[in-house]
């Protein structure tokens, strides 16, 4: 009931219509009451001399306009339910998302993606059925259950007593159903949570299952688990299988009660037979919402097993959060600071000591060192992914804890090894990172409506579903797009040397990519995360090993672009190639999560330390690659 509670406390702002089904509930309960009263009444008159065809029909409309005004409720109950149960779905899939989006990076290392998307969508659908069925059902169930026990009172108190021997036994059942049965609710819904997240891996690395052969492996796996899914969600009907009809059985037992003594009752005439009309028809008006009940305790520790791993997920604290009075991070010059920064992801597996370092505006910083020492925990903390354990992070000399998140991070642009792109056109991706004024432009209000487009019944859709049904969108996306700085889009991707094979595309920047990029190659998804950044313009890059995938003659194209594009900005670059560390104006050499050496490539060549043999190595390799292609 706490989690019931908390749930109508979330769907508060649709308590009037709520409220609204509740009146419709209510009018319903009332008129199933009223029809026994009238067959009782019905009954009576039959023994009466004044019954004549006057009275029959007086009984018939009666009958008729209680069934219509009765049916009418109930249409506007379940009507009326599901318009707030399905505004308030969508609504809590919002928070949920909005949750995860605040959350920091950490929360996500141990979770799995298919895990959080079944509590994103599924487990928030599972909730329909609780505001527009279980719960109208439980407040009408109620209400007719009350409604019966008085009109079974004023007919005959005795025999109202008698109806009430087996509810005591019903409530014991109803406990001991919420003891052990309502767990293996909860079991479900984690296990479909964790098959959700297997699946999920398995789809998105299918080319790795393909390339190594596993097909026969993943299969068994899968089946396994498919197996152990069915097996949880089995043991649970079963003991809901045993738990519904056990309810049942009680309240029949109750009925068998009612008969005997009602039937003395008739015998001895101390009760007339039109009352032991109505009686019976009361009767079963009570406990059949007893048994109702029975099945609603199902689906409620379905929906409750679903909301608690849905406020799981809504009462996680976010590790890195801004400041109650952060400061709005504006006309940056970008100048970044390590002061003294320490930084572990586990206590006993220190990353970072005392790190100290300032990188000025107009300066490349390369950040190089074997692997695991630290380099992209530098970035991720620059980026306040995470805080550090001590000492701090400055930006213009301001420690980044008293700025908001979202003020940070639009003064800087990063480009990772493992590239994420979104499944629309190239044109869209690269214009990913437009700042907010750019997003309230009219020339992007015109793609979002082009976007949209509009199916055959004027509704609006997502561009994924007009693009595919119907190839003419493409020329109104195309021609939108266009409008929307396309000479930035087109000059950015120059520089990043990805216009040439962007035209070669079928449809040039309209084209779409597909999920991840599938479509394009890993050296021409890199280059487009290059011209996303460098289109977003700020005054702080991040490169991230972002010229790995593509060749050295493209590579140096890119790196003489990067270089005429520093200027007053701050770059600071991840890179294991020799030709992109050379270049910056510092080197910043990590072992064992300290900073070992720094300077300029000929400095630290001429001193022999851990960079001149990480060169050493370096060149070796090339060699041996090329004696390879040679």
């Amino acid at each position: 009931m706490k989690t019931v509670k908390r749930l109508l406390t979330l769907a508060s702002n649709h308590i009037g219509t709520m409220i609204f089904a509740a009146v419709g509930i209510i009018g319903a309960a009332i008129l199933n009451l009223a029809t026994p009263a009238l067959m009782r009444e019905f009954t009576a008159s039959l023994e009466s001399e004044a019954f004549d065809m006057n009275v029959l029909i007086y009984f018939a409309i009666a009958l008729v306009a209680a069934y219509l005004v009765r049916a009418l409720c109930r249409s506007i109950t379940i009507g009326v339910a599901h318009i707030a149960a399905w505004r308030f779905v969508p609504e809590l899939t919002l928070k949920v998302y909005d949750k995860l989006e605040s959350l920091s990076m950490r929360y996500y290392q141990d979770k799995q993606t298919g895990d959080l998307m079944s509590r994103l969508t599924s487990d928030t659908r599972q909730l329909e059925t609780l505001i527009a069925h279980s719960v109208p059902d439980l407040i009408g169930n109620i209400v007719t259950i009350i409604g019966v026990c008085v009109m079974m009172f004023l007919i005959n108190a005795e025999l109202a007593l008698i109806t009430l021997i087996p509810v005591p036994l019903v409530l014991i059942g109803g406990w001991i159903g919420a003891k052990f049965v309502a767990p293996m609710y909860k079991v479900n819904s984690r296990v479909f949570g964790e098959l959700n997240g297997v699946f999920q891996d398995n789809i998105t690395g299918m080319k790795e299952i393909k390339a190594f052969g596993c097909e026969e492996r993943e299969h068994k796996k899968i089946t396994e688990d498919c197996r152990y899914y069915a097996k949880v969600n089995i043991r649970a009907n079963l003991a809901s299988s045993i738990f519904t009809p056990t309810i049942e059985l009680l309240t029949s037992i109750g009925t068998v009660f009612v008969i005997v003594f009602g039937g003395m009752m008739a015998l001895d005439g101390s009760m007339p037979i039109s009352d032991i009309v109505g009686f019976v028809m009361y009767l079963s008006l009570f406990y059949s919402p007893l048994a109702v009940l029975a099945r609603l305790f199902e689906d409620l520790q379905a929906a409750a097993a679903s909301a608690e791993r849905v406020f799981a997920v809504l009462d996680s604290v976010p590790e890195v959060a801004d400041a109650p009075d952060a400061a709005e991070l504006t006309k940056c010059r970008g100048e970044v600071e390590f002061d003294n920064v320490t930084f572990y992801y586990n206590k006993d597996e220190p990353l970072l000591h005392e790190v100290s370092f300032t990188a000025k505006p107009g300066e490349m910083i390369a950040l190089v060192g074997p692997t695991g020492v630290g380099k992209t925990t530098v970035v991720s903390l620059i980026e306040r992914f995470y805080d550090p354990i001590s000492g701090c992070v400055k930006i213009d000399g301001v420690d980044i804890k008293g700025v908001t998140q979202r003020s940070l991070r639009s003064q800087i642009s990063m480009v990772l090894q493992d590239v994420f792109l979104f499944n629309g056109t190239v044109a869209e991706n690269i214009a990913y990172g437009m700042s907010d004024d750019d997003m309230d432009s009219e020339e992007y209000k015109r793609i979002v409506t082009a976007r949209g487009g509009l199916d055959v019944n004027g509704i609006a859709e997502p561009l994924g579903n007009v693009i595919r049904k119907n190839p003419a969108t493409d020329r109104i996306i195309s021609s939108s797009v266009h409008n929307l700085d396309m000479d930035k889009i087109r000059a950015a991707a120059k520089i990043a040397h990805a216009d040439e094979f962007i035209m070669s595309l079928p449809n040039g920047y309209n084209t779409l990519i597909g999920e991840r990029g599938m479509r394009l190659s890993g050296g021409q998804k890199q280059r487009i995360a290059i011209a996303r950044a460098i289109l977003r313009d700020t005054p702080i890059l991040i490169l991230d090993e972002a010229t790995s995938a593509v060749d050295n003659k493209t590579e140096a194209d890119i790196q003489a672009a990067i270089e005429a594009l520093t200027g007053n900005r701050t770059v600071i670059v991840i890179a294991h190639r020799l030709s992109t560390v050379m270049r910056a104006d510092k080197i910043i050499v990590l072992e064992e999560g300290k900073i070992a050496e720094s300077g300029r490539h000929d400095e630290l060549i001429a001193r022999g330390g851990l960079y001149s043999l990480l060169c050493r190595s370096h060149e070796q390799s090339e060699a041996v690659e090329n004696n390879i292609l040679a």
